[in-house]
This record gives structure tokens, sequence and C-alpha cells, in this order.
């Protein structure tokens, strides 16, 4: 008989509960419902982004999205710049779209051209930041919509955070998205074995190019609902965000070599990163121990989940 394995999702929301209690037993009023609802809005920019990568991750073929970070800064630019002249549900809409083009470009890279999904991803983020300068034009000069704001910022005691119902209605939408729909059973099948989903009449160019396409589509909605928070643009808005997002995607326990995951993993992974963080900073450690410590122990969490994946194999 083979060695039983935990549940990677259930490890994890092992693990932001162990977490939460620890940040409440060192920093006083750490279990507050104010606090909580504000570590899970940080939750929620991690998360919302982490939603397309999930899916690109699921896809297989070394799939990774190097560019999310890159595309969640052009979203809020986008937004930032274009809501003084035309609104801010037409800039918003323009921002999307563009993720969902820059993403779609990814995909195309991916299928046509056959570069390596790193190659092509970390490439488009060169090309994104190239268009963030000629977007600005090296003035962040615009207005943040006031929806956005509303949205994230702060809300009355008791009171549900806008952006926490966003990424519950997202993280609904994605598990239906994979668990109902054609396109969810063809992901699941591209990233477990592409030769057998050919066989078996599935388009897998099609299934990836779309997947690609999400994933910028996810980022963009992530650097909108981050300017909303930040009420302020920069030209590194999106990168801290970059490699967290596939992080968050792992401890989950989705798995990086594809065809096994869930979103509702992903939710509990940027959960769980962010208590980390947050624990952290409560700590009043000095940025560089942070960091160190920060990096230490997320890489002994994706040891442990890369362990628990080969245990099943």
């Amino acid at each position: 008989m083979g060695r039983r394995v935990i549940n990677p999702v259930i490890l994890a929301v092992a693990l932001a509960v162990g977490l939460f209690l620890l940040a409440g037993a060192l920093q006083p009023g750490f279990l507050s419902l104010r606090q909580v609802y504000n570590v899970l809005r940080l939750a929620a920019f991690l998360g919302i982004i982490a939603a397309g990568q999930t899916l690109v991750i699921l896809a297989g073929g070394e799939g990774i999205d190097l560019s999310v970070g890159a595309v969640a800064t052009l979203g809020a630019i986008l937004t930032f710049r274009l809501t003084a002249e035309w609104g801010a549900g037409p800039a918003i809409l323009v921002a999307l779209a563009a993720g969902l083009a820059i993403g779609g470009a990814n995909g195309l890279g991916v299928t046509q051209l056959g570069v390596p999904p790193l190659v092509m991803t970390l490439g488009m983020t060169l090309v994104v930041e190239g268009l963030i300068l000629a977007v600005t034009r090296g003035q962040l000069v615009g207005e943040v919509p006031r929806v956005l704001v509303a949205l994230v910022g702060p809300t009355p005691v008791g009171a549900v955070p806008g952006v926490l119902l966003l990424w519950a209605l997202l993280a609904g939408l994605v598990a239906l998205l994979l668990a109902r729909t054609r396109y969810g059973k063809h992901l699941y099948a591209v990233g477990t074995q592409r030769t057998v989903a050919t066989l078996s009449g599935v388009r897998v160019h099609a299934v990836l190019v779309a997947t690609y396409a999400l994933s910028g589509l996810a980022a963009s909605l992530g650097g909108v609902v981050i300017l909303g928070y930040t009420q302020q643009v920069f030209l590194s808005l999106g990168d801290p965000y970059t490699l967290p997002s596939v992080a968050a995607v792992v401890v989950g326990g989705t798995a990086l070599a594809g065809g096994q995951g869930s979103y509702w993993g992903t939710v509990v992974g940027a959960i769980v990163l962010t208590l980390l963080s947050s624990l952290l900073t409560g700590l009043q450690l000095p940025e560089a121990l942070r960091q160190i410590i920060y990096g230490v122990v997320l890489l002994g969490l994706l040891s442990v989940y890369g362990r628990q994946r080969a245990l099943r194999t």
C-alpha cells in the first residue's frame, strides 16, 4: 500500500489557521474583525492575479506567466490615465481588454511560434514595460475612479469590503469554469497529457491561447483593483505580485506539472502568503531580515508540497 498523503488544500487551510493564531498571539488586536478584513483585502489582490496564473499552471507544459506583474501595472495605469477623459467604466474596460489582448499574444507565441512559456512571458514583460512608457510619456497624471476607492477602501465596522465580494464572485466563476465547462475539462486534459488530449479531439492550441488570454485579463483586473487601494500609480506597482502569484498556486496544491489542482487551493495559498507577510511585518523586523525569513519559509513550504506530489506519483 502507498504512503498516505494529506490533501494539499487541507494542509494549506491548516497552515493558514496556524499562522492566524500565531499572529494573534504575538500581535494584540490581530484577531479583531477589522484586522481580519484588512488581511483578506490584501490577500484578494494576490488572489485575483493568481487566478489566471492557476489556469496557466494547470495547462502544464512548464507554463508560468511571468508577465502578470507588468500587465497589472499597465491595467492600473490605463485606468488612471483614461478615467479623467472617458470616465471610469470605459477606462476599466480598456484596461481589461488590453490585458486580454496581451495574454492572447502570449498564447499565440507559445502555440504558433513554439516559444517556451517562461521565455515568451518574460519577453512580453519587456514589451509591456515599453507600452507603459509610451502610455505615460514619463508623466503619471490621471484620476483614480471613485468606484474603485469605494470597492477597496475602508468600510464601516462589521461591513464586508467590496473587494472581498468581488474576489468571492471571481472564485465562484473560476471554479465553475474549471468544473462545469468544456473548457475546464479540456484544460485538465491538456495539462495531464497533451498528446492524449490531441488524439481525443481537444483543440490544444485554442485552449492554451484562451488560457493565457484569461491570465492577462485576471492580471489586468488585479492591477485595476490595486489602484483603488494605492490611489496612485507607479511603474513597479504590479511587480511584487509576479512570483508570489506562482507561489500561491503551488502552496494551494496545484502541481507545477499541470493537470492537477483547483482555484480554491490558490485562494487559500494567497491567504497563507499574506498572513506570513503580515506576521513578519507586525514583528517589526528589519526589511532585509523579513525578506530572508519570508524566502526561507516559502522555500520550505514549496519543498513540502513538492514532496507531497512526489509521493502521489
